[in-house]
């Protein structure tokens, strides 16, 4: 008998004490087994969470059609909440509750929110991704393989340069090596790890003595936000990652020459650091659906989508595969649009545009809100005047789904404070913007409160969709991120610093670059380059300060603002909360 929603109410038990409960009613391996129509030899065993085995089940269903197919985006980020997996996890289970095949295609947390304020991204209430405690802390282990991976081609580096240092080119040669002739102050990557530790974002290294390496200016960035993350997130199969995993540039040499992971003969092992991430890793929902788990967060420094594969898996696993983009509609549903469409060919049925109530008052104009501290009155009581005029923030993002030629739908994420002439309000202007709505009660009931969003998704479906790229690869970079900051964020163009648009230029005039994918870096919290402005800022300009390059995954990264690839902990981080009862080894705390 599966895990009952109405069993557990979430104004009184935390999310982790829900997890606990429904990870009493998971199925058996086998019944899993048998429930997804898998082979025995399929399903790689790994605890709680096996690993499914991409390429035998791809080539088993190759000639089976694919599912729907629906993508899960959201208005601008508040302080207050989207709760955008929540919707997610949500819909899968209102699904399941209609009898469908449905699974989910999500991304796996990363270490850094998990510890810090936004806390694991594992849905909440009875809308929940279990096990909790697995998914929230390494899971099967592809992060920590993807920093290992990325940290060693820092490591090939930093030797080849101490070595090419102390020998001449005799001597190199004799040791079977070439000099490099690496430029320590024309260095590409940094390390990383899985926290967010601002003060590891600028580092002097190699200093002691001539033993320790030769002193450059380094840096940490967070390990999902890696090349190598975004690696995984696009390759096809085993094959596309070891190709791509050689094409990363690490340095350039003193001529501007780029050196690869290849150059310092370490890709090889990158790769077997890597062997096991190419699988994605099963969870499921608190009502028993399956949830293939690949790739990572952030949308804003990353692509912050979940992976081709197991988008590609989940089409041929189940009738409905539900997915998520990070952040927003200009963060990561674009990304999700322009480029990850692009690559695996896949396109969505519908875009389900989370808000809540809460969030629209923030872009209407409410008051600032302040961790730790009461929220103000504006969020617990009825303001139709702030509803209303943040609604300009939501229809914005349908705006950009409907430029995608992909069916927009809105769901009014619902919370205790919401009052019924609030929701009625904004289910009124989005029949005037001719947009389907629905309010979704997942967080309360599970799958059954998400009956309604279910219902008008499915309907949806039936649309047919008018999929087209907002811009074409034969376009130049600097023309692409012009369209971008116009149609996507509604700024009235860009300024390029010297140093960018020197990049720019090199990378338009050289062929090697001319299907590199555009990634834009820029804050989630607006549609701006500022965070500070909510809701539909106008009359200004995205100032662009450097364009990274990403030779492995083949993206140009323009940098919007001020912007570090390396979050900061909070002063009330999420793991001071966290602990373990020494007696079960249960951990408490994760929300």
């Amino acid at each position: 008998m599966p895990y009952n929603p109405r069993s557990m109410n979430p104004t009184e038990f935390k999310d982790w004490q829900i997890a606990a409960e429904a990870e009493k009613f998971l199925p058996t391996p086998e019944e899993w087994i048998e429930k997804l129509g898998l082979k025995k030899e399929e399903m790689i065993p790994y605890g709680k969470t096996p690993k499914l085995d991409f390429i035998k089940i791809m080539d088993r269903l190759k000639d089976k059609p694919d599912g729907k197919y629906v993508e899960v985006t959201a208005i601008t980020p508040t302080p207050l909440g989207e709760g955008k997996t929540t919707v997610s996890m949500g819909l899968i289970q209102g699904l399941g509750v209609k009898g469908k095949n449905v699974g989910g295609a999500l991304r796996q947390p990363s270490g850094g929110p998990t510890m810090n304020v936004k806390g694991t991204a594992a849905g909440g209430g009875n809308a929940l991704l279990i096990p909790m405690t697995e998914f929230s802390l390494g899971l099967t282990g592809d992060i920590n393989d993807i920093m290992n991976a990325h940290n060693l081609a820092m490591v090939a580096l930093t030797s080849r340069y101490q070595h090419e240092c102390n020998y001449t080119d005799e001597e190199l040669t004799k040791r079977g090596l070439r000099r490099l002739d690496i430029d320590p102050k024309n260095v590409e990557m940094g390390w990383v790890m899985d926290f967010c530790a601002q003060s590891l974002r600028n580092i002097m290294i190699g200093l002691g003595g001539k033993k320790d390496g030769y002193p450059m200016a380094s840096r940490f960035g967070i390990a999902v936000g890696s090349e190598l993350m975004a690696i995984l997130a696009v390759s096809r199969d085993l094959a596309d990652l070891r190709d791509r995993l050689g094409k990363i540039i690490v340095a350039y040499d003193r001529t501007g020459k780029p050196v690869t992971t290849s150059d310092l003969d370490v890709a090889g092992a990158m790769c077997a650091w890597m062997r096991n991430t190419i699988n994605p890793t099963l969870c499921y929902s608190v009502e028993g659906q399956p949830v293939l788990i690949h790739a990572g967060p952030f949308a804003n420094i990353a692509i912050g989508q979940n992976s081709v594969i197991s988008d590609r898996l989940g089409l041929k696993l189940f009738d409905y595969t539900v997915t998520e983009s990070g952040f927003a509609a200009d963060i990561g549903f674009e990304k999700f649009w322009n480029v990850k469409c692009r690559l695996s060919g896949n396109v969505p049925n519908v875009s389900v545009i989370v808000a809540t109530i809460r969030a629209l008052k923030m872009h209407g104009g409410g008051p600032t809100v302040a961790p730790g501290r009461p929220l103000p009155a504006e969020y617990t009581q009825e303001n139709l005047d702030l509803v209303e005029k943040g609604c300009e923030n939501l229809f914005h993002m349908v705006n950009v789904v409907k430029k995608s030629g992909i069916i927009p739908v809105v769901c009014i994420n619902s919370f205790y404070t919401d009052t019924k002439a609030e929701v009625d309000l904004v289910r009124k202007k989005c029949a005037e913007f001719g947009v389907r709505c629905a309010l979704s009660e997942h967080w309360m009931y599970g799958g059954e409160g998400a009956a309604e969003l279910a219902d008008v998704v499915m309907d949806a479906c039936n649309e047919p969709t008018n999929y087209k790229p907002l811009y074409p690869l034969e376009m130049p970079l600097r023309q692409r991120v012009d369209m971008i900051a116009k149609e996507v964020y509604g700024a009235d163009g860009v300024i390029w610093s010297p140093v960018a648009e020197a990049k720019a230029k090199k990378f338009e005039s050289d062929p090697h670059y001319a299907d590199f994918q555009t990634m834009m870096v820029k804050t989630h919290l607006s549609l701006t380059h500022d965070p500070t402005l909510k809701g539909v800022p106008k009359n200004w300009m995205l100032p662009i300060r450097d364009v990274l390059v990403y030779g492995g995954a083949k993206f140009l990264c323009p940098c919007a603002g001020d912007i570090s690839l390396m979050p900061g902990t909070a002063s009330d981080p999420a793991y001071r909360k966290v602990d373990v009862n020494v007696k079960t080894g249960e951990v408490s705390g994760l929300f």
